[in-house]
């Protein structure tokens, strides 16, 4: 896709947050399953129309996110994309928050996702479209932004979705590894829905 002349926004449901090692459930009658590796911040002060400058004030963290996707239901379904992105399990965060003092750049950090042990995306945050401040003063000028709201920030290149010369998803049996450098790793076997 083209890059947006703005962040494309949308909300995950409470209830696709999971563990980092937690399996992720294909949804019923989904058949378009896709992985995304994605650096999360954690709100950490009331955030509302926040100037790009004193946007990383108020983030209290930073974690490891798998924004996976059921590109049916997103992109084909018509509507928004929440339906697509909010299934039960399609968001595991962690292992753990890693303070924002303890990251010197969170445009410096390298990621990497494999299915079933295959490099699918490698990458660092330095090639995100928009940046951590201009996300977070972003969104603040539509919704007021409180402790342990979590924005994720958009993925690199290798998404199934993308893959030459046809798309590729993910099925049953198969397994996930993802990292972000400093924010540890995470491992999801993929299962049917039952």
């Amino acid at each position: 896709m083209d890059a947006p002349a703005e962040p494309v926004l949308f909300f995950k449901a409470t209830s696709s947050i999971a563990g980092p090692d937690d399996a992720v459930v294909i949804p019923k009658g989904a058949a378009k399953l896709d992985w995304e590796v994605e650096l999360a911040l954690v709100i950490g002060r009331r955030a509302a129309h926040v100037d790009r400058g004193d946007a990383l004030a108020h983030i209290a963290g930073f974690m490891l996110h798998n924004d996976y996707s059921e590109r049916a239901f997103q992109l084909e379904r018509g509507g928004q994309w929440v339906k697509g992105k909010s299934a039960d399990t399609f968001a595991p965060l962690g292992p753990w928050l890693v303070t924002a003092d303890e990251i010197r750049d969170p445009q410096d950090l390298a990621m990497w996702l494999t299915v079933n042990g295959e490099t699918r995306q490698r990458s660092t945050t330095a090639n995100m479209i928009f940046d951590v401040p201009a996300l977070v003063s972003y969104v603040s000028e539509f919704m007021t932004l409180l402790p342990g709201d979590v924005i994720t920030t958009g993925t690199p290149a290798g998404v199934g979705l993308g893959m030459k010369p046809e798309p590729r998803y993910l099925r049953p049996g198969d397994v996930v590894e993802l990292g972000i450098d400093g924010l540890g790793s995470a491992r999801q076997q993929v299962v049917a829905y039952s």
